[in-house]
């Protein structure tokens, strides 16, 4: 009796909590359709200061999140098309009369950053004030406020003025360790994707793009610092070079910054510029309210221009995760915008490192298939490299940002081989019976032979000799030009300009523009593709997947990993490169 007391109350106790989780997700999905509702139609925020905060994650599409009533996120639910496209909105609102730019530590690209900062300096044409506030503000946080009129910070907080570095991991003393023996095939001098795993420290190719690409992306940042300092780039340089921006003092001495203030005498400021009283206090509107109140709203005509993000991993088959690029989901939106008779143009906004050399092939071939039908221009985020650059190459016009990374048009292919470490750790042996030379290619359980290695090199050349051949044949240049400017090289959007890579520098506006000239469009709106992220219905299909459990995990490693989960998680992407041909990047290069 005892046992089926346990048994029930047992039983009773789950079907109790499933059922508060059930009416948990119910109320809020309730929720968020009634706010999609009442929000479709119109403007609908309150505010006349529009805050945008730079410490936010933004990525290429945004998403529906009807958690986001009960908890506070670190990124926008606002893609960034929605945010500079509601920036660009505001320039004419008359219920706007200026922007907040919240300073602090960073986690968007360059390119990113360059797109908001455009954004931002188109805004202040209008005649409103743009003012920007930090505790701490980082390089990347500096570069975007570089468009305000007036730059503070917290007179206890800090500021960075110290020039880029870039740090790559390499691995190789830890398989010589562990015994697991790298078997490494590629394509292109410069194809560094691999070198962590057969080096010891950074190639001088590698070595030499670094500084190339390190070298562009300054120049870009002092550009703009020397825009608001009102100084020239080689004295600030210097400044670098000696280090002489240590505390807040130094900032303002040298004109980095225009003031030393706390928040609420920023917050006295905005009050007084917007003619509010002392009790009515600073009436500020979220960029996520305010982008999802005015999405929509601009163009007109019927022409449409759907602009179809890609951002991510290339990955084979159906996508399960965000912001990632699978070949089946992507492809199957490519073939809707092709049938769409009213969409007479498609701007697809390439933000990836690349991967899977197969789905890019796959995406491509769908991509070729749609500009046969209508104008295909190619935006380009913080990355379009290897793999996705592979995707961009047949497009009309390609354009990228100055600091926008790019080319490294180059193949890898990796395999480990185990059999030492699980013998000599382990005491694992493994043996095997076959009735053909090649049963059990490929093999990690084993040293490749010699035949099997000139196999994967040969695979891995025709597949680097093809990607090259799309070059040729998109972007009209002569084979030993692409031979030259390829080899595995990552070069900045001003380089990828000089060599004939893209055709213009500019963000998605400038291909918008482009994909309406192409399509003779006076007049158009401007859609959005795939649909937003719906969180929800991320989370059922991972559930359905019954993967909601490793999603849960892999939360909790990046939490107590932090920056270090970056390489965490390229490590345990080797076992699906395994035996495989890709087009990545290395290891995300991230310049700070």
């Amino acid at each position: 009796m005892k046992e089926f007391f346990r048994s029930f109350f047992a039983s009773l106790l789950a079907i109790i909590v499933s059922g508060v989780l059930l009416v948990f997700f119910v109320v809020v999905l309730i929720i968020g359709l009634a706010k999609s509702i009442t929000d479709k139609d119109s403007k609908q925020v309150d505010g006349d200061v529009l805050v945008v905060d730079v410490t936010k994650r933004i990525h290429e599409l945004g998403e529906k999140n009807p958690f986001a009533a009960f908890s506070e996120t670190s990124q926008y639910k606002a893609g960034l098309y929605d945010i500079t496209s509601a920036i660009s909105y505001a320039k004419d609102d008359e219920d706007i009369k200026g922007i907040y730019l919240k300073l602090g530590p960073t986690p968007n690209g360059w390119a990113t950053l360059q797109e908001l900062k455009n954004a931002l300096v188109d805004f202040k044409k209008s005649g409103k004030f743009i003012y920007s506030y930090g505790e701490s503000i980082t390089q990347g946080a500096y570069y975007v406020a570089t468009a305000s009129d007036s730059i503070f910070m917290n007179p206890s907080g800090g500021i960075e003025l110290k020039g880029f570095a870039t740090v790559l991991g390499f691995f190789k003393g830890a398989l010589d360790k562990l015994e697991l023996t790298p078997e490494i095939f590629y394509a292109g001098k410069f194809k560094s994707a691999t070198e962590p795993f057969r080096a010891y420290e950074i190639s001088e190719p590698n070595r030499l793009q670094i500084q190339a690409f390190q070298n562009g992306m300054w120049d870009q940042f002092l550009t703009a610092a020397a825009s608001y300092i009102k100084e020239d780039k080689q004295t600030i340089h210097q400044w670098a070079v000696d280090g002489a921006i240590q505390f807040p003092t130094d900032a303002l001495k040298y004109g980095m910054v225009a003031g030393l203030r706390y928040q609420d005498e920023i917050n006295e400021l905005l009050r007084t510029k917007t003619g509010r009283t002392e009790k009515q206090g600073v009436k500020a509107v979220s960029m996520n309210d305010y982008a999802e109140g005015v999405k929509g709203l601009g163009g007109s005509g019927e022409g449409r221009i759907a602009v179809l993000f890609a951002e991510g991993e290339i990955k084979d088959g159906e996508q399960m995760d965000d912001n990632e690029i699978a070949s089946k989901t992507l492809c199957e939106e490519i073939r809707k915008l092709r049938k769409k008779s009213k969409v007479k143009a498609v701007v697809l906004r390439v933000n990836s490192p690349g991967g899977s050399a197969l789905a890019s092939e796959v995406i491509l071939r769908e991509l070729v298939l749609l500009q046969k039908e209508k104008p295909l221009i190619v935006s380009m985020g913080d990355y379009a490299a290897s793999g996705g650059y592979y995707i961009s190459s047949h497009a009309d016009s390609i354009f990228a940002q100055p600091n926008t990374i790019t080319g490294s048009i180059g193949v890898f292919g990796m395999m480990f081989s185990i059999d030492r470490m699980m013998k000599n750790k382990l005491g694992v042996t493994f043996d095997e019976v076959k009735n053909a030379p090649y049963a059990d290619f490929p093999t990690g359980t084993r040293p490749l032979t010699p035949a099997e290695g000139v196999r994967m090199q040969r695979a891995i050349d025709t597949i680097y000799a093809k990607f090259k051949g799309h070059v040729v044949a998109g972007r009209a240049l002569e084979v030993e030009a692409v031979d030259s400017i390829a080899q595995g090289r990552v070069w900045t959007g001003v380089d990828a300009l000089r060599i004939g890579l893209v055709d213009g520098l500019g963000g998605m506006e400038r291909a918008i523009e482009s994909a309406a000239a192409k399509a003779g469009l006076k007049s158009y709106k401007v859609l959005t593709y795939p649909e937003s992220v719906d969180k929800l219905s991320t989370m059922m299909k991972r559930f359905s997947a019954n993967t909601e459990a490793k999603v849960v995990l892999k939360s909790a490693i990046k939490e107590e990993l932090g920056d270090a989960y970056t390489w965490y998680e390229k490590v345990k992407s080797l076992r699906d490169m395994n035996g495989r041909a890709m087009m990545a990047m290395p290891f995300v290069l991230t310049v700070k």
